[in-house]
């Protein structure tokens, strides 16, 4: 099964700690002994964050892989996100760049060999836009495979099909996909199910993550404890079974108030599935 047999790592921002000493008490009430870490505010608040690797290795919790946050996403609702999301807008690009190279360099500095982000929403169209969006998209996976890193697009914003026809057309096999079921749910994307077959040679990770659609066009649906939503997780694991790579899973829980709680049910049914 090529699902890593390695631990199953925790997202840390869903974790939403103040500092590395909180960050591991919390990795280590999930029950969890891996992180995907945010590296942005390790980037960029040093004076708070530059002991996070330390402290994580002390505590024997490993870095499965790390995330970029770009510059001015707005989650509000659908219409912001698309407009300030990933490296589309031309105001916030010049600072993303710039932030993906810190990003990058910190990856490299302590081997942190994939980092996943938005790419923000990718048009299916030819046209000057989408060239554009592709060579920023070039110039952030060079950046970080000069330190030794690759990139991931998280699954949702767009179909499979456009995604899947996107990393064609940028011709990057460095490129990967960071497949997020509940994205594809939440943004009313298709089923996570048929899509994982159709990005299948692509993924290199994935987020475990569980979401309702939404009643009203237009508006996100729901994230909720896995298990709970609507993805069936059975026929899900079994499709991810079959990808090509070995692919390390990374539990995510944006929402709730009792995350850790929601995390440790997301690993348990994980190892129900004999997955965790």
């Amino acid at each position: 099964m090529p699902i890593a047999r390695s631990p199953v790592a925790v997202c840390s921002w869903s974790l939403r700690a103040g500092n590395p000493a909180e960050l591991v008490d919390r990795v280590r009430a999930t029950g969890a002994c891996a992180v995907q870490l945010a590296l942005t505010p390790i980037a960029e608040q040093p004076a708070a964050w530059s002991e996070t690797f330390a402290r994580l290795a002390d505590a024997g919790i490993e870095v499965a892989s790390g995330m970029l946050e770009t510059v001015g996403e707005d989650y509000s609702t659908l219409d912001t996100i698309r407009a300030t999301g990933g490296v589309v807008p031309d105001a916030t690009w010049p600072a993303t760049r710039a932030r993906a190279a810190e990003v990058a360099r910190l990856a490299g500095a302590h081997g942190v060999k994939l980092v996943t982000f938005h790419a923000g929403f990718i048009p299916h169209e030819e046209g000057a836009q989408r060239d554009e969006l592709f060579a920023r998209l070039r110039e952030v996976a060079r950046i970080f495979r000069d330190n030794g890193a690759r990139i991931a697009f998280e699954t949702g914003q767009e179909s499979a099909e456009t995604l899947a026809h996107a990393l064609d057309l940028l011709g990057d096999d460095t490129i990967g996909v960071n497949f997020d079921p509940a994205n594809m749910i939440l943004y009313g994307m298709g089923d996570p199910v048929a899509a994982v077959a159709r990005l299948a040679p692509r993924i290199a990770q994935v987020h475990v993550k569980d979401a309702l659609p939404t009643a009203t066009a237009g508006t996100w649906g729901s994230e909720v404890r896995v298990g709970t939503g609507a993805v069936d997780w059975p026929a899900f694991l079994a499709e991810i079974a079959r990808v090509p790579a070995t692919v390390r899973l990374a539990v995510e829980r944006e929402a709730g108030d009792d995350r850790i709680g929601d995390i440790r049910a997301a690993i348990e049914m994980l190892a129900r599935h004999g997955v965790a």
